[in-house]
């Protein structure tokens, strides 16, 4: 496996340095790919830093055809890793265009310079916002998807995409099937734990761990909790919250799945990536004073529309076919998170 190359799409990103971290440290060639729109250079920087290698970098937008042309034509990819895209549900209500520009058009894109290359090894970056609304709290790939925001419809319809792409395989008899690997992500957070990498919100964080940490470290002066009467054991809303450093594992392990038996006539196959257990708001709160001795204020505000109560992973797909499973605990989380903003209190700026 290792010496392959592998093409991360948005690997500047906060998810996508990360990987290119776990890729190098497995041994494998990286090529990053990335407009910069959300992400800063500096986390590359960072990445090399950390692990004495360095990524290739195209600042390019997987929009281009030109800029993917050539960069295929120039390097023996073997699979791509896709995460370029926008990603904060409440932007994507008020740019819909925008989100669908990026997410949707990008990827059709980038899927037709990759079967131009000839490369069919895809591993993409979906999203437990797929999901629609269900009796379960606890969500399996099975259950139906029926996102209710454009990010969420986003990454679905590509998902309907790469199904698609597949399946035409089995039409056309392609001695070099598709194989595709769909991933749903719940809710990451945490930083790689050298504090040299994380997440850098522009403006200010979508996002509940982030806005913790600006609230800790002063940059902001109290959180909103949304909601405190939710049926729910404290109140708050309950998610599944997953390490950053898990996440990207299971990419690594996606590859190899891709490689294997299960995908010898290609397919497409999605895979939740979870911790499989929930937290609620108030239990990130207290696990984050408890961890950084920092009191974090906050107020209780009106539940925003489209939040569900209650909402985690059955990881169990993963762990059978991926050999993947959550590692790190919420301190683990809390913790690297902290570590990150108080060594990084402005980000990468």
């Amino acid at each position: 496996m290792n010496g392959q190359t592998i093409l991360v799409t948005g690997g500047a990103g906060y998810i996508g340095s990360h990987a290119c971290v776990e890729l190098l440290e497995a041994g494998f060639n990286v090529v990053v790919i990335d407009n910069l729109a959300n992400s800063k250079i500096e986390s590359l920087n960072r990445v090399r830093q950390i692990t004495g290698q360095a990524v290739t970098f195209y600042q390019g937008d997987i929009r281009d055809k030109q800029v993917l042309t050539e960069l295929f034509s120039k390097h023996e990819i073997s699979t791509v890793i896709h995460f370029a895209g926008l990603k904060a549900v409440g932007e994507s209500c008020e740019q819909p265009l925008n989100y669908y520009h990026n997410n949707v058009y990008g990827t059709l894109v980038l899927l037709e310079a990759m079967r131009e290359a000839n490369v069919k090894q895809l591993v993409f970056s979906s999203s437990a916002t797929v999901y629609g609304e269900s009796d379960s709290a606890q969500y399996s790939e099975h259950f139906p998807l029926g996102p209710i925001n454009p990010y969420g419809r986003s990454k679905a319809m590509i998902e309907d995409i790469l199904r698609d792409l597949s399946a035409a395989d089995s039409i056309t008899k392609s001695a070099s099937p598709w194989k595709i690997a769909l991933l749903r992500y719940f809710n990451p957070i945490g930083a790689h734990e050298s504090g040299l990498i994380g997440e850098d919100p522009n403006g200010i964080p979508n996002n509940l761990m982030p806005y913790v940490s600006q609230v800790a470290i002063g940059k902001l002066a109290q959180l909103s909790v949304f909601g405190d009467d939710y049926p729910t054991r404290d109140g708050t809303g309950i998610r599944d919250y997953i390490h950053v450093v898990d996440l990207v594992k299971g990419h690594i392990k996606a590859i190899a799945a891709l490689a294997g038996e299960g995908f010898r006539h290609g397919g497409c196959k999605a895979y939740n990536l979870g911790a499989g257990r929930g937290c609620s708001v108030l239990e990130i709160i207290n696990a984050f004073e408890k961890v950084t001795d920092r009191k974090v204020p906050y107020q209780i505000a009106p539940r925003r529309a489209g939040d569900l109560a209650e909402c985690y992973a059955n990881p169990e797909l993963a762990l059978k076919e991926l050999q993947w499973q959550a590692e790190k605990t919420l301190d683990d989380m809390v913790a690297d998170a902290w570590r990150w903003q108080s060594k990084n209190p402005a980000g990468y700026a």
